[in-house]
């Protein structure tokens, strides 16, 4: 992969991100860009790494004065790519009007990247459609986060936006949204509070591929991409 852009929001058992992790992600996993959402303050060690660190970035539209930086553009073998994350409003924390705020962003961005990468954080997946339609067109792609369920809608839309409404989740296989079965099933039967704990067992990796034009910034292809984990006691020793 040219570049890779990977939302770590809970990769720390479950509820936002560390140093530790995030270092991980960028030595072991290769990954060029973080992106957070709704939970980059959980860990509170995180908060003075959001602002030395370059290459993690938070919502753009939440307020003035908080930890971390909503843009970027980085080096890519094919040129300069911007990446912006955005939070949604339905069903979310109030946040800026992601609609409104990505105008001065966008523009910012054009003056050094024709490829531009959204990363659009939100619940409701008419807010994730309707933003696409929105910027279609004037980036590159935008590809949702936060429901963990990978959609499987992937277009490039006529102005050349590449869009997913979401991309979902890389975690335990045997889970709801990450989390241990019995844990999750106990709030629901019960309507009692019960701890979520990451659950164990192979985990699915879910992500997408997109192709950018660098001349016109243009996606000219999508991809979704899903992978399930092996476990040792499913590899045959005899195999070569």
């Amino acid at each position: 992969m040219d570049f890779v852009i990977c939302n770590a929001e809970n990769s720390a058992a479950g509820l936002g991100i560390t140093r530790d992790i995030a270092n991980n992600l960028y030595d072991q996993c290769k990954v060029d860009v973080i992106t957070l959402g709704n939970h980059a303050w959980s860990k509170r060690e995180s908060h003075n790494f959001l602002d030395e660190e370059m290459r993690i970035l938070r919502p753009a539209n939440y307020p003035p004065g908080v930890p971390g930086q909503g843009m970027g553009v980085y080096k890519t073998p094919f040129g300069p790519i911007a990446v912006i994350v955005l939070q949604g409003r339905i069903f979310m924390d109030p946040t800026e009007n992601p609609f409104l705020m990505v105008e001065d962003l966008i523009q910012e961005a054009q003056k050094t990247a024709k490829m531009i990468f959204i990363d659009f954080h939100g619940e409701a997946t008419s807010e994730k459609i309707a933003f696409a339609w929105h910027v279609d067109g004037r980036v590159s792609a935008v590809v949702g986060t936060h429901t963990h369920v990978q959609t499987a809608d992937e277009r490039i839309l006529p102005g050349g936006t590449a869009a997913l409404t979401d991309v979902g989740m890389t975690g335990p296989e045997h889970s709801v949204i990450g989390m241990n079965v019995d844990s999750a099933l106990t709030r629901f039967v019960t309507l009692m509070a019960s701890k979520f704990e990451v659950a164990p067992g192979p985990a699915r990796l879910c992500g997408v591929v997109i192709d950018i034009d660098p001349e016109t910034g243009h996606a000219t292809h999508i991809e979704r991409v899903q992978k399930l984990q092996v476990e040792d006691d499913d590899i045959d020793e005899d195999e070569d």
